[in-house]
């Protein structure tokens, strides 16, 4: 019998990177279609999506490149950037990554693939190590209580003086910001104050005059950005004499030896933990710390791990204060930050863990020793050091030759700061050796210069830092940073973090509006090349070429796929996407004379950063109605626009719904808003629901964020990293962010101005943009659809195959759902006393982390399985939910206990099994209902975590280490 043999074409098409990245094979994607009565997978697009939505020109993207190739293309993209040895400090700082953190936490995607704990029962080892980060910033900055990170230094800045003028009783409106702040969070400080009203005053805090002033907040730097330490405790007198409240922005490797913030009575202390081991990455990602006083801990932005108790009595830990999550508290909410730095949070934290009190005293007596060996010896050159008291940083007077030795050093591949024509700055880190300083010495004296001898300065030089500026008490003292200094020790303590979590490398994790989608290793790949994350965000443009091709080739390719003109990739997070793009839209109607324009029409089903995105944008947030099936009302949105018509700014829509259904109305709602002046802000989390099929640029949209976190395939580490750039067309591309310490950062600017700076490096998050430029050039403009159109049927296959049993709440054009399903839970409340969060926890008995827990809609579950999950696994998870429905009717007929049942006692940890058993019903059920887990049982650590305990005895510090036993 002959077989015909296949073409060249689908032999290359075998084992492509596109059949890698969808879960499914032909063959099951048949079967899912067969059971939605479709014939082919184009079918979906006349079945579920409105025809004027769709693409009417095809994509320019080249066609698929194989793993290999993107290798190639990304080694020769790295060596176009020259990793010098930078000494430019302003926040930024080399370091060493230990290589078993690197190994087993940052390419490991146990640590990596992990989505934000909030189901904290299968979420308790990276809880724990970020109560270790917490407790290690409480213990530097001598403050009582941590947040578990935040997105960088300048944001963390700004937070801290929105907070400060929640809780000031001063009637004041002026915040007083130290000059030798770095430049980068100045400008951050300038742009969120501005909407606010806030009076901005820049000036020097120990020379002026600040009795006879009033302000609300004060910033300071410690150690300055010269370098320069000083003692804080007049100032934070004088400021809280007049009822303000004082944040430090302080450096984490300098308090390490350095008299704490707190022991001066600072409010608020924040920072970057990125010299903890975290690659500099040409900006980010890294995680910001930020720490306060106890009594603030209600008004505190971002996510605080706390210790609570389970069902059991045992230790558990959760994100306490849950309601302070400020997406839940909508246009009322302090902040719109939803999103920390947890991956890199949790390196940071190992970091200290690893090198305990010891290690890092030793780093920083090291770092310390040799900069005050190489200014004296430049001192002993003839050159004036204008820093008399510093930690690792000092500024050089170099009278009209700046420029000239810096361009020598840059011969010698070494980065000096050029603070002016006259001073240049040296900041030493970590890595600085002997043979560093012998290069600058060099650099500043010519190859025939005498070298001061290193070993007779380390003699006789003197502590350039005073006593009292010294720290007195200990630091890092609870057993956990003095328990794992051996690479053994530390290799298994990850591990068994790592093993108390649900993350992708397990099972399906499937969030609705979270995208969970395979982060694949080719795309990781370049995060561990150092001529990718070895860079300073600040070195001169000339050496970055491998960058500045990656984003310029990147924004085409989000140019493409999008329809808009311009991208800026600042914003490190999809919250700050939100505002950024709100302020852009803002600056249009000001620049065109429309200040009064200030009305943004959100509609009610929206995600909760988008109210809070316009309050802080400075606009007044209307809320437009939904009709029954999830839709704007297109009725609610005329007549809000013509009682708006002088007034309104925007309108901010996220398309897909929020609710899981593509619109029919979306055009119409576009050009309705339009018509009355106004411009469309499109919240592009649902945006993997449009790629290949739709432009929002071509189709109504005039800027949009982009969730590269969950559409273009960075992993969501936890909780963060994220990256949240905004497209706009080109009449808003000259408002886009720009940087104040490197230029150009914006082509498109005006005499008009922009924005401003929203983030502290000029391309955000630079490094992790690798990992989705990866993803496009692999799956192509082909690829891109398929994976979209993947999803769609994942989606829909699931809404039908659990139709029978729950009802699917949402549907738009002929009952289909977009690329996630809601189904209604509400009744088993009244039926049985069962809640969602009940199927919730059973569901980890199963092996599965929940979907969407009462989002949009109180009491039900939102599930998205993205395009990377296979039917096999699909079919995994309906049977759990389709089991647990089983369950449910057990417990309405009467078979099962009312209260004392599998759902209410749910999770069931292994704890149990050293007990007596004395449930109603059978252990196999309790332990393995579902009979899919006999080879691979996920034993959840803990039962049900009791959440009200742990807010009334809020604890965010390490336990004693009996707790952890």
């Amino acid at each position: 019998m002959s077989t015909s043999r296949p073409s060249l074409q689908q032999l290359e098409m075998r084992g492509n990177f596109i059949q890698r990245h969808i879960g499914s094979n032909p063959q099951q994607v048949q079967e899912m279609l067969a059971e939605l009565g479709l014939g082919k997978l184009d079918d979906l697009i006349e079945q579920a999506i409105p025809d004027n939505i769709l693409n009417s020109e095809p994509l320019k993207l080249t066609g698929t490149i194989s793993e290999r190739a993107v290798i190639k293309y990304l080694r020769k993209m790295r060596n176009r950037n020259k990793v010098f040895t930078s000494l430019i400090g302003m926040g930024y700082y080399d370091t060493i990554m230990p290589a078993v953190i690197k190994r087993n936490v940052l390419e490991n995607p146990g640590w990596y693939t992990a989505y934000t704990p909030y189901q904290a029962e299968v979420s308790q080892g990276r809880l724990e190590a970020l109560l270790n980060f917490q407790q290690m910033i409480c213990d530097l900055t001598g403050m009582e209580l941590a947040n578990a990170s935040l997105l960088d230094e300048a944001t963390a800045a700004a937070e801290a003086m929105t907070m400060a003028r929640r809780l000031s009783k001063s009637p004041s409106n002026r915040v007083f910001i130290d000059q030798n702040c770095h430049p980068q969070t100045i400008a951050v400080m300038q742009t969120r104050a501005r909407p606010f009203g806030f009076d901005v005053v820049v000036g020097d805090p120990y020379q002026q005059d600040l009795e006879r002033q009033k302000f609300f907040t004060f910033l300071l730097q410690y150690p300055g950005c010269d370098g320069e330490v000083h003692d804080l405790s007049d100032i934070v007198r004088i400021a809280h004499q007049q009822s303000a409240l004082v944040t430090v922005a302080a450096d984490l490797l300098s308090l390490v030896i350095l008299k704490s913030p707190g022991s001066f009575g600072a409010d608020i202390v924040v920072g970057n933990s990125q010299r903890f081991g975290v690659p500099m990455g040409y900006g980010g990602p890294h995680a910001a710390f930020f720490a306060t006083k106890d009594e603030y801990k209600r008004s505190t932005p971002g996510r605080i791990i706390g210790v609570s108790k389970d069902c059991h009595g045992q230790y558990a830990l959760r994100m306490a204060l849950q309601t302070r999550e400020q997406h839940i508290r909508r246009d009322k909410a302090t902040s719109n930050i939803c999103t920390s730095q947890v991956l890199l949070a949790v390196i940071a934290g190992f970091y200290a863990i690893y090198h305990g009190p010891q290690g890092l005293a030793l780093i920083a007596g090291r770092v310390h020793r040799y900069s005050q060996i190489l200014a004296t010896g430049l001192q002993s050159m003839g050159y004036t050091i204008l820093s008399r008291q510093f930690f690792d940083t000092f500024v050089i007077h170099t009278p009209g030759r700046a420029k000239r030795i810096a361009n020598k050093a840059q011969e010698a591949e070494i980065n000096l700061r050029i603070i002016d024509a006259d001073h240049l700055g040296i900041s030493l880190d970590e890595t600085s050796n002997r043979d560093l300083i012998r290069s600058v010495w060099r650099i500043f004296s010519g190859p025939a210069g005498d070298q001061p001898d290193i070993n007779a300065l380390d003699k006789t030089i003197a502590e350039c830092l005073p006593q009292p500026l010294l720290r007195q008490d200990a630091i890092l003292q609870h057993p956990v940073f003095e328990r794992y200094h051996s690479e053994t020790e530390m290799m298994r303590y990850m591990r068994k973090l790592a093993r108390k979590d649900i993350a992708l490398d397990r099972s399906m994790i499937p969030l609705g509006s979270c995208t969970m989608k395979l982060n694949a290793a080719t795309e990781m790949q370049a995060l561990s090349y150092h001529e990718f994350n070895g860079l300073h965000p600040f070195a001169p443009l000339h050496q970055t070429l491998g960058y500045q091709q990656l984003i310029e080739e990147l924004e085409d390719m989000l140019c493409d796929l999008t329809g808009f003109d311009a991208f800026s990739f600042q914003p490190n997070a999809g919250s700050q996407g939100e505002y950024t793009g709100l302020l852009t839209i803002r600056k249009y109607h000001q620049t065109n004379g429309q200040e009064q324009r200030n009305i943004c029409l959100i509609p009610a089903s929206a995600h909760g950063t988008n109210p809070a995105s316009a309050v802080m944008a400075g606009l007044k947030v209307v809320v437009l109605d939904c009709d029954d099936n999830g839709n704007v009302s297109v009725e609610d949105l005329r007549n809000k626009v013509a009682e708006h018509h002088d007034t309104l700014a925007a309108l901010m829509i996220t398309y897909p719904s929020t609710h899981g259904v593509f619109e029919e109305a979306f055009r119409e709602i576009c050009d309705i808003v339009h018509q009355h002046g106004g411009q469309v802000y499109l919240d592009g989390a649902n945006f993997n629901a449009l790629l290949g099929l739709s432009r929002p640029g071509k189709i109504g949209a005039d800027v949009a964020h982009l969730n590269l976190h969950k559409t273009f395939s960075i992993p969501h580490g936890g909780g963060g990293p994220g990256v949240g750039p905004i497209g706009v067309g080109q009449h808003l591309a000259p408002y886009l962010p720009e940087h104040p310490v490197v230029k150009g950062v914006n082509p498109h600017k005006t005499e008009h101005g922009t924005v401003g700076t929203v983030s502290a490096a000029p391309w955000g998050s630079a490094s992790i943009l690798t990992i989705s430029w990866a993803y496009i050039a692999m799956m192509g403009a082909h690829g891109l659809k398929q994976a979209t159109l993947n999803a769609i049927l994942n989606a829909n296959y699931i809404a039908q195959r659990l139709a029978p049993h729950y009802p699917v709440l949402y549907t738009g054009k002929n009952n289909r759902v977009a690329h996630e399903c809601i189904i209604d839970c509400r009744a088993f409340k009244q039926s049985c006393n069962i809640t969602v969060e009940d199927i919730a926890k059973r569901l980890i008995d199963y092996g599965f982390h929940a979907p969407t827990v009462s989002f949009p809609v109180a009491e039900t579950l939102m599930i998205e399985p993205t395009e990377s999950e296979d039917k096999g696994e699909i079919d995994r998870f309906c049977e759990a939910l389709i089991a647990i429905r089983q369950e449910i009717r057990d417990i309405e007929s009467g078979k099962a206990d009312p209260d004392n049942n599998v759902l209410h006692n749910a999770p069931h940890s292994h704890r149990l099994l050293l007990e007596e058993w004395q449930m109603p019903y059978p252990r196999v059920q309790a332990f393995f209902p579902g009979n899919n887990q006999d080879d691979d049982k996920y034993w959840p650590p803990v039962g049900r975590i009791d959440n009200v305990y742990g807010d009334r005895h809020l604890q965010c510090t390490c336990p004693p280490l009996s707790d952890y036993q």
